[in-house]
C-alpha cells in the first residue's frame, strides 16, 4: 500500500472519529450558544407587564451581547409565557432546565409563580434574576441561584403605610387583597404597619372577584374609611376602584406596584386618576431612564411598561457575569454563572446594585407615585410623591 494511500485512510479515519463524536461534546462546543430565558405572562390580563419584561430583556441582549459574540458565542433570547399561573410556570421551568443552553432566567412578574418555579431552577443550579418579584420568600429561602434587582413587600408595605399615616394622615382604612402570594403578602405588611401607626383597620379581606364588586363595595361604603388599599394587580384593582368610585366611595385609593401599569388607566379611566401606588420600579425621570425609554420606543413602537427597565438591568447583570465565566472562550456552567452573578456590582438607570448573601439588592429604592392622567401614553409622567432608599432586611433565621 502506498504512503499516500495510508495517509488518506488515516485522514478518513480521523474524520469519521470526529463525525461520530456526540453532538456538543467538549466544553467549547457545548458553550457556543448561550440562551437567556424570560418567564412572564405574555397572554391574559397581565400581559402588558409581562411583555415589558420580555422586551426589556431583548433590548439588553441586543445592546450588551457584543463581547460574548466576539468570544465566539451566539446569544439568544428564549421567551416563555407563564400566563401568571403557578402550574404553567413550573411546567415551563422543567422545560427550561432541560435545555442545557439556557444559562439564566429573567423573571417572573408574579411572586406566586416565581417561588414554585424557582424550586425547579434550584434542582439544576439555574440562575434566576427577578426584575419584579417583591414577596420576601423569593430570596428568604437563601437559594444561591435566586436573585432580584427590585425591593421587597415587607418594606414596600410599610412604605405605603408610612405615606398613608404620615403624608395623607388617614385615621381609618379598609384593606383588600387578591388572595395571591404577592397580593396578600403586601396587604398584610401594609395593614400590620398601619395598625402600629395608630390607624384603625375597619375591614380586611381577600377576593378573587374580577368584575362585579358590589358585595364588597357596599360594606366599604357603609364603613366610610378615609383610605381603601388593594393588594393585587391592575387588571383586578382598576375595575374595583372604578366601581367603588362610581358607587360613591369617597376614600383615597392606594395600592402596591401591581397597579404600576398603563393598563390601570386603560381599564379604570378617569375614576382611577388620583390613585396612589407604591412601587419598586424606577420612574422614567432620570437621564438614563429617558434614554432607555427612547430606545425602547424606537425599537418596539411603544413606551416601556414598569419593570421593563429592571429586566434590562437584570439582563445586563447576567451578561456581565457571563463575560466573566467565559473568559478565554470557556464554556459557561450554570453553577459558575450563579456565583458570578452574586458578585456583580452594577451601576445603571435603576441605581447601584450589589447583592447581599440571599440575593437581595443591598439597598433598594421605593417610590410612592400618584396617577395624574387617564391617558395611558402619559403613564410615565405620573407624579412622584415620595422616594426612599432602604436596606434589605437580614436573612430570617
Amino acid at each position: 500500500m502506498t504512503s499516500t494511500r495510508i495517509r488518506s485512510l488515516v485522514a478518513l479515519g480521523a474524520a469519521l472519529a470526529v463525525a461520530l463524536l456526540p453532538l456538543g461534546s467538549g466544553p467549547a462546543a457545548q458553550g457556543k450558544t448561550i440562551k437567556i430565558a424570560t418567564q412572564s405572562p405574555l397572554s391574559g390580563g397581565q400581559a402588558a407587564l409581562g411583555e415589558g419584561i420580555k422586551l426589556g430583556t431583548q433590548l439588553a441582549i441586543e445592546k450588551f451581547k457584543v463581547n460574548l459574540e466576539k468570544a465566539g458565542f451566539k446569544v439568544e433570547l428564549v421567551p416563555y409565557d407563564d400566563q401568571a399561573k403557578p402550574d404553567v410556570g413550573v411546567s415551563n421551568a422543567k422545560n427550561i432546565i432541560a435545555d442545557k443552553a439556557i444559562m439564566v432566567v429573567i423573571g417572573h412578574l408574579n411572586s406566586g409563580v416565581a417561588i414554585p418555579s424557582s424550586e425547579v431552577y434550584k434542582e439544576d443550579n439555574l440562575p434566576m434574576i427577578s426584575p419584579a418579584n417583591t414577596n420576601e420568600k423569593v430570596t428568604d429561602r437563601g437559594y444561591p441561584n435566586v436573585n432580584r434587582v427590585c425591593g421587597r413587600d415587607d418594606v414596600q408595605g410599610p412604605v405605603g403605610a408610612e405615606f398613608a399615616a404620615g403624608t395623607l394622615k388617614v385615621k381609618t382604612a379598609y384593606v383588600l387583597h387578591d388572595k395571591t402570594t404577592y397580593g396578600q403578602g403586601v396587604a398584610e405588611a401594609f395593614k400590620n404597619d398601619l395598625e402600629k401607626k395608630g390607624v384603625k383597620i375597619v375591614g380586611f379581606e381577600g377576593t378573587e372577584e374580577k368584575s362585579n364588586f358590589d358585595p364588597i363595595v357596599t360594606p366599604i361604603k357603609a364603613k366610610n374609611p378615609e383610605l381603601v388599599y388593594f393588594g393585587g394587580i391592575y387588571d383586578q384593582a382598576a375595575p374595583f376602584f372604578k366601581q367603588a368610585k362610581e358607587k360613591g366611595v369617597k376614600a383615597k385609593f392606594l395600592g402596591p406596584d401591581g397597579l404600576d401599569s398603563s393598563d390601570f388607566v386603560k381599564i379604570g379611566g378617569k375614576a382611577v386618576v388620583g390613585t396612589y401606588y407604591t412601587t419598586a420600579a424606577a420612574p422614567a425621570s432620570s437621564a438614563q431612564a429617558k434614554q432607555f425609554g427612547e430606545e425602547y420606543k424606537k425599537k418596539f413602537g411603544k413606551n416601556p411598561e414598569p419593570y421593563a427597565a429592571e429586566s434590562y438591568v437584570a439582563t445586563a447583570i447576567a451578561i456581565k457575569a457571563l463575560e466573566e465565566v467565559t473568559k478565554g472562550g470557556k464554556a459557561p456552567t450554570r453553577e459558575a454563572l450563579g456565583s458570578a452573578i452574586r458578585k456583580v456590582k452594577y451601576n445603571g438607570m435603576t441605581g447601584s446594585i450589589e447583592f447581599d448573601d440571599k440575593g437581595d439588592p443591598k439597598k433598594a429604592s421605593y417610590y410612592v407615585m400618584q396617577v395624574t392622567t387617564d391617558n395611558p401614553e402619559k403613564w410615565s409622567e405620573n407624579k412622584e410623591a415620595k422616594r426612599l432608599a432602604i436596606a434589605a432586611p437580614a436573612m430570617k433565621k
